[in-house]
């Protein structure tokens, strides 16, 4: 039955053929209507084997093969015989063609573990920020400097002493009292260790 309907095809294309003489660029709606009719079926159940089963990916190929055989509708009708492995070759290619981009280009990351993970809460930071501020406050002038000059700043205890104008001895006095106090400070505002 198969043969007889690729014939039919073929006798259509021919009798198609005489009457595009006159709007060659134009292809065949009726010819593609009949190609789609008696070989979308088994071209899907082909193209299914080659891509695993993934009914997805095999309707994009048949309907990628299908685009192709009417862009050469021309070749198609003075082709003699069926058109089925023209079709088969054609979709077996394209399916080769997915395979060999996929393999060229990196694997895409799922972005779903990256939903997992929590951002990190600007209020959050921003009010422990105000807090450290106005625990700072509490301090003395000189705690708060030699505080700012080496936990904010970074600087080791002899490079604050310098920037400071003072000896280095006083600057580790200072950093151990200042702790102090700005822990009793941030106890007072609720901040425990």
């Amino acid at each position: 039955m198969g043969v007889r309907k690729d014939a039919a095809v073929a006798n259509e294309r021919g009798s198609r053929a005489r009457h595009r003489m006159s709007q060659p660029s134009e292809p065949d709606e009726e010819l593609m209507r009949a190609l789609y009719r008696e070989h979308a079926g088994p071209l899907l159940a082909y193209v299914l084997r080659l891509v695993a089963g993934d009914r997805q990916r095999a309707e994009d190929v048949v309907q990628e093969t299908l685009i192709r055989a009417w862009k050469n509708a021309g070749q198609l009708n003075r082709a003699t015989g069926s058109v089925r492995p023209w079709l088969v070759t054609v979709a077996r290619r394209i399916v080769i063609d997915g395979h060999r981009s996929r393999q060229a280009r990196p694997q895409e990351v799922d972005p779903s573990p990256l939903e997992v993970i929590p951002a990190e809460d600007e209020i959050d930071k921003a009010l422990w920020l105000m807090t450290l501020s106005d625990a700072l406050d509490d301090l003395t002038p000189a705690h708060r400097e030699v505080l700012v000059e080496t936990y904010f700043k970074g600087r080791t205890v002899n490079e604050a002493a310098e920037t400071l104008g003072i000896p280095s001895g006083t600057v580790r006095s200072r950093v151990f009292y200042a702790l102090r106090s700005m822990k009793l400070a941030l106890e007072e505002r609720g901040v425990t260790a």
